[in-house]
């Protein structure tokens, strides 16, 4: 078959990209051609220039900023030196995710559009832009692009439309073959005793935790848990406004219940080798025991994605389980996975128990096509270094809640967080620090105006820890909670700054009276204090949160103060958030 190579690089920051970029070579090798898929940074980014054919798919995080997996090639690609027809010979097509709830939708994909244009690539279709927000999600968006993007390959190059593609109920060849072994040959041989993660993923650091001590009052409806880890001897430096990222585990019962379903021994080990010309995962040790890769790898707790479906709908034997599974993967059939598994937060475990049939089918080859890797996750360091030598803290609230379905929901990592008590004995937990989105201000004397309810207030312990440490002391928090008496954090931390001359404390207790109170009405009531820190010193503005309504709500309340108190007009304050947003002296730091 002579037709291109297909090379597709993704961005992914929490597994969305990856899952397309698959989706994407899938239907590739549909149509039989060769094709290869890996994370942008895995890839020698020299080669482009070699490259025939490339689809970029990308992820936005933060503000605007590239995933983790990407940041090295978008460095390179933004070197003033790269000459302008470098990529001349580049047939390539960029498909963006964001969410537009954020101001920087999708910065990420269409500043590489551009770029690769500058650069002289020939851009097959204009830059998809997929939508979370969405009624449909993300997949509405790829959808259409798709087949957009299909079309125009097929036109470009015309020895491809004499291929007949494979039948979508055709299952492709899995990824990864296992090669199961017997007790006798590990035995035998020494060098296959099986390696802790630690030695398989070395940038992590197994920190001791030292308490894990709830911070909401038994009666609140909300577990939030205060953490502290050892991380002596780990070289882990950080500073206020930085992340630390761990990856949780399967509960016990989960994993029981997968091995239970596929009828696999949790106690077998295992060689994973590639079909095709892809690698082990690094994070697997070779070999691997079944029960360390369902606990520690598969996310059989997550929502799946469509591809899920897809892939289990070529299992299925049963009529009625494939006819279902069939229209959840269709186009027409979002509406309906939606309400099936999106709406109520169904796991892909609890799918597999939703077709038996299909599941008593499914060969244990395909279950790394089938369940991505769990994605770590990241938490706002809650302490600083100057206050607490060789300690790291976070501020965790434990997800739980209710939907349509019998058991509660639950957050893979706060419970898996929740369930560990140094208590009972030595408890590590591996993780590794990088740098956040917040940046707090160099110059000594600039104030700085804090706006942090619930655990939106750990980054800014941090910082009013390591600022009160070099003496400055124009620090002003407004800190939010349902309740003075529940759910208050730090109260006392806050109560001594206040004492000393540290900080200026507003809070909002949006449950201890008639009228609800939220930390946009205090900074509301206190507009000409922020507006002559703002227009007279120089302030910088922060906010942290949940990134429902309160960041837009904190910032339209200093748009007000900016319009009563300084006397400029909608469109002056406008600009001058504007200003303020360019020059870093207003972030925020929101998640959903």
């Amino acid at each position: 078959m002579s037709g291109p190579t297909l090379l597709i690089l993704y961005g992914s920051q929490t597994g969305t990209a990856q899952d397309t970029a698959q989706r994407i070579g899938r239907q590739a090798r549909r149509r039989q051609l060769q094709v290869h898929v890996m994370p942008l940074d895995q890839y020698n980014v020299t080669n482009l220039i070699l490259e025939s054919l490339v689809v970029f798919v990308c992820a936005t995080t933060g503000q605007g900023d590239p995933p983790d997996n990407m940041k090295n090639f978008w460095r390179f690609l933004f070197r003033k030196s790269l000459p302008v027809g470098s990529l001349s010979r580049l047939d390539c097509a960029v498909l963006g995710l964001g969410d537009s709830s954020y101001p920087k939708f999708n910065f990420v994909a269409k500043k590489l559009h551009k770029r690769l244009q500058q650069l002289g690539a020939s851009l097959l279709l204009p830059v998809g832009l997929a939508d979370e927000q969405h009624d449909l999600g993300s997949d509405a968006g790829i959808d259409v692009w798709l087949a957009s993007f299909w079309k125009k390959t097929l036109s470009w190059y015309p020895c491809l439309s004499d291929v007949i593609p494979l039948r979508e109920d055709e299952p492709l060849p899995p990824t990864y073959t296992f090669h199961f072994l017997e007790d006798r040959i590990e035995k035998a041989d020494d060098r296959l005793r099986i390696p802790t993660e630690r030695t398989v993923d070395s940038h992590l650091f197994p920190a001791k935790m030292l308490f894990n001590r709830r911070v909401t009052d038994l009666s609140h409806f909300q577990d939030v848990r205060h953490i502290e880890f050892d991380i002596t001897g780990s070289n882990i430096e950080f500073t206020a406004g930085d992340v630390v990222s761990m990856r949780p585990r399967n509960t016990a019962e989960d994993v029981q219940q997968f091995c239970q379903l596929l009828r696999l021994d949790p106690q077998a080990k295992f060689i994973l080798r590639p079909t095709g010309n892809t690698v082990v995962p690094a994070r697997l040790p070779q070999p691997c025991t079944v029960r360390h890769l369902v606990e520690a790898y598969l996310d059989i707790a997550a929502v799946p994605r469509r591809s899920f479906f897809e892939l289990l709908s070529t299992f299925a034997t049963n009529e009625l389980e494939r006819d279902k599974l069939v229209e959840f993967s269709s186009a027409a059939g979002q509406s309906e996975l939606h309400s099936y598994c999106n709406r109520p937060r169904r796991t892909a475990l609890e799918v597999l128990v939703d077709f038996p049939h299909t599941t008593a089918e499914l060969k244990v080859d395909y279950i790394l096509d089938l369940f991505p890797e769990i994605q770590p996750r990241s938490f706002s360091i809650a302490s600083s270094l100057k206050a607490h030598p060789h300690r790291l803290q976070i501020l965790v609230a434990v997800v739980c809640y209710k939907t349509k379905l019998y058991k509660p929901r639950r957050g893979l990592c706060s419970t898996w967080l929740a369930s560990l008590d140094p208590a009972q004995g030595e408890v590590f937990v591996p993780l590794w620090v990088k740098k956040g989105s917040l940046k707090l201000p160099k110059e000594k004397d600039t104030p700085v105006i804090m706006v942090g309810p619930g655990t939106g207030v750990a980054p800014f312990r941090s910082a009013l820890q390591e600022r009160t440490a070099e003496g400055r002391t124009e620090n002003v928090l407004f800190f939010g909670c349902r309740s003075e008496s529940k759910d208050f954090f730090f109260r006392s931390e806050w109560e001594d700054m206040k004492e000393a001359g540290h900080l200026t404390l507003f809070t909002a207790f949006s449950r201890d009276q008639e009228e609800k109170v939220y930390v946009q009405h205090r900074v509301k009531e206190n507009a000409r204090l922020l507006w002559d820190l703002v227009a007279s010193k120089g302030a910088c503005f922060y906010i942290a949160g949940n990134a429902k309504q309160m960041p837009a709500s904190v910032t339209e309340a200093l748009k007000e103060a900016m319009e009563q108190e300084g006397g400029l007009s909608v469109e002056e304050a406008e600009q001058m958030l504007g200003a303020m947003e360019k020059t870093g002296r207003l972030q925020s730091e929101t998640w959903s």
